[in-house]
């Protein structure tokens, strides 16, 4: 089930298009596109070009590492996730590498490379769901991250999938359309609370 978001002006395909799904096909995504997925989150934009960010990645040709991952996300999620056929978690690391000083913009750095994987995904036809919901200890105790990272964001991959597959309450949230604020209540002029004048018809 393809769904267009409803947009107010007119953007790319590839952002109109992208939408977080939970019934993902169990079909496997080649390694070759996972290069080039990955590929494009390496391209992101950074503080000092720092790219605060890894990705653990486990695919259900490798069951193990799948499971582990797994385990990582609250009950609510694995009930859908288990079914996608790749699973990470995207880790900032949260000092400079060079002088040890924190990074204010780590989140937000690993946020846009994400983004850029996001993207790339949409234009090959798959698609990412992102998570919040997961165990930020247990992936680290689990998946060693060390000491100086964070987990931030636990997501999938994968084609679609068929929604009849999910509990009816997750089919019913599948099938409405995207909604989003209206562009004046976070796009500003000169003071805050004021619209930007170039959104004024």
């Amino acid at each position: 089930m393809q769904k267009q978001n409803p947009t107010e002006y007119p953007v790319h395909d590839f952002i109109r298009d992208r939408w977080s799904p939970r019934a993902f096909s169990s079909a496997s995504v080649p390694p070759e596109v996972l290069r080039s997925l990955f590929e494009a989150a390496r391209w992101a934009p950074s503080s000092n070009n720092e790219q605060p960010w890894a990705f653990l990645v486990a695919r259900r040709e490798d069951p193990e590492s799948h499971a582990k991952l797994l385990s990582t996300l609250v009950e609510s999620n694995r009930l859908w996730a288990q079914q996608a056929p790749v699973l990470a978690l995207a880790v900032s690391e949260l000092e400079f590498a060079r002088g040890g000083q924190p990074n204010r913009n780590a989140y937000y750095d690993t946020g846009a490379a994400l983004a850029y994987l996001t993207v790339e995904a949409t234009a090959r036809g798959l698609f990412v769901h992102q998570m919040a919901g997961f165990d930020p200890q247990r992936a680290r105790e689990l998946l060693h991250i060390p000491k100086g990272w964070d987990p931030i964001s636990a997501f999938v991959i994968g084609a679609l999938g068929d929604p009849q597959s999910l509990p009816e309450k997750l089919r019913e949230r599948e099938r409405k359309p995207g909604t989003r604020k209206p562009l004046g209540t976070f796009v500003l002029g000169g003071s805050w609370g004021e619209p930007a004048p170039f959104l004024k018809a």
